[in-house]
């Protein structure tokens, strides 16, 4: 099938826009975490507001107190609408890519990458209406804007047909699988950071959410994501076997895999264990996300093996 390349240049101006959106919703969420109150001197002002003061100190009961935000939460509130906005440029992008070639977008690096950060930041919007942590946003755009800079210009692939050996309904199901679930452990892993240094004490993380916020929001995603990756493993085992006759060959990127997806097992064992909560499974769950990125650059661009298809020159 013919690659329409007006489609597919459209397709690259909306990664781009995401890519600028992203960019300037990162400085916004960047703005509320450095200038807005912690969360626990905001809650003693809504306490003492609660009793009824009016501005010259005197006490009505009964008086309800209008809570104003401040000019550091209306830039993190509009830092949450460019993400929205730039999550549904780049879910454009991919689709106007898909359309252009003709098959399922996800057939080299510059793509899967595309769809991976897709689903980071999908995660991070679902989250961040679960838990108080929107301005944490900043923390989490900026590695996604450096990945996508990254994709657009040194993992940059045109629009083209893919190799014969992915030409497969299992490049929809397995590919896309993978890349989900590899996409929300961005997120987790990033939790997991700000939680050692969240709970490491030190005075200049104070305006961190609690620790407890973050080590749930890590818990929970991941919860989520790992049976995602186990099902992702799994079919490329059975497309695996299709290809090239058997289901596992220890090629460098199922055995990366296989690492992630046994520490990702332990941070959820160590997580439910008495005396590995804490600062033990944080460690367990970066150590995790490490091997994504790890997987995700090192095995695909510098190592070669039956999954060298990032399509870079």
């Amino acid at each position: 099938m013919p690659v329409n390349s007006a489609l597919s240049t459209y397709s690259d101006w909306t990664y781009g826009a995401a890519v600028a959106v992203y960019f300037f919703a990162a400085v916004l969420y960047l703005f509320e975490a450095a200038f807005a109150k912690p969360a626990k001197a905001k809650a003693r002002e809504l306490v003492a507001a609660a009793g009824g003061s009016r501005s010259d100190g005197t006490w009505t009961p009964g008086l309800v107190v209008e809570e104003r935000r401040s000019r550091a939460e209306r830039l993190g509130s509009m830092g949450l609408a460019l993400t929205v906005l730039g999550a549904l440029l780049q879910a454009v992008s991919l689709v106007l890519r898909g359309f252009a070639t003709g098959r399922a977008p996800w057939g080299n690096m510059y793509e899967y990458g595309s769809l991976l950060t897709l689903a980071a930041v999908v995660t991070w919007l679902v989250l961040a209406r679960v838990f108080p942590v929107r301005r944490l946003g900043g923390f989490v755009l900026v590695p996604i804007v450096v990945l996508m800079f990254l994709g657009g210009t040194v993992l940059y692939a045109d629009a083209a047909p893919v190799q014969p050996a992915l030409q497969s309904y299992w490049l929809v199901v397995h590919v896309s699988v993978i890349s989900v679930s590899s996409g929300i452990l961005l997120v987790p892993g990033v939790a997991s950071v700000l939680y050692l240094l969240k709970s490491s004490g030190r005075a200049r993380f104070a305006k961190l959410p609690d620790s407890d916020v973050l080590d749930r929001l890590a818990y929970r995603s991941t919860v989520f994501a790992f049976p995602l990756f186990t099902i992702g493993i799994i079919c490329g085992a059975i497309w695996a076997e299709a290809a090239w006759g058997r289901f596992w060959g220890w090629d460098p990127k199922e055995t990366v895999a296989f690492v992630s997806w046994v520490v990702y097992a332990a941070y959820l064992h160590a997580r439910a264990t008495a005396g590995w909560r804490g600062r033990p499974a944080a460690w367990i769950n970066t150590l995790g996300f490490a091997l994504t990125v790890f997987n995700l650059f090192f095995i695909n661009l510098v190592t070669t093996g039956l999954h060298s298809y990032a399509g870079v020159s």
